[in-house]
């Protein structure tokens, strides 16, 4: 089954449950929230706040976090009482992966991991139960506007392949650049 996640980085943030409205009654299936600390990226942008405002304004649609931060494990719990339904992030960016991903489960979110364009997808076997989805940048992480990496579709083909295998029933998913005319790559 593919769903549509759309990204709130393009939205007008004076506008931003009326824009997040739209995008749902386009048909959009989940809200996909970039969060960036300048660190572990060159950029900066939103956090918890803005996940719970969304909420506030009836916003009831799932909520996608994308975690592009050091230390992901500081925001788990303020997305978890924010209202987010899934939370993602890269495995180099904490010191303990099956931690991290038990953890966001115990808050009652899905858990997920993301892998840039250039990094191998390395899912450990004790992680399987606990990896709701998996994400593959199409971009490198840190930007929105960016074009599709055309070479990121062996990417998604062969670990697609991994995850029917593995028996896994993780989600495939994939980040950045995709339009009308490579949503079918």
């Amino acid at each position: 089954m593919c769903q549509i996640s759309a990204s709130i980085l393009s939205a007008n943030f004076a506008y931003l449950a009326g824009d997040v409205q739209a995008m749902l009654s386009a048909g959009v299936d989940t809200i996909h929230f970039d969060v960036m600390d300048f660190h572990y990226v060159p950029n900066l942008s939103m956090g918890p706040m803005v996940c719970q405002s969304l909420r506030d304004a009836g916003i009831t649609a799932p909520i996608d976090v994308h975690l592009m931060v050091e230390n992901p494990e500081k925001y788990i719990e303020p997305f978890a009482k924010a209202g987010a339904s899934i939370v993602t992030f890269h495995p180099e960016t904490t010191g303990n992966v099956f931690e991290l991903l038990q953890k966001i489960q115990q808050m009652g979110m899905q858990a997920g991991l993301v892998f840039n364009p250039d990094q191998s997808v390395l899912i450990d076997a004790a992680w399987s139960d606990y990896i709701d989805i998996v994400l593959l940048m199409s971009v490198y992480p840190g930007f929105g506007g960016q074009s599709f990496i055309p070479d990121v579709l062996d990417k998604i083909r062969s670990t697609r392949d991994f995850l029917d295998q593995n028996s896994s029933r993780a989600r495939l998913a994939v980040d950045g650049g995709v339009k009308v005319d490579n949503a079918a790559g």
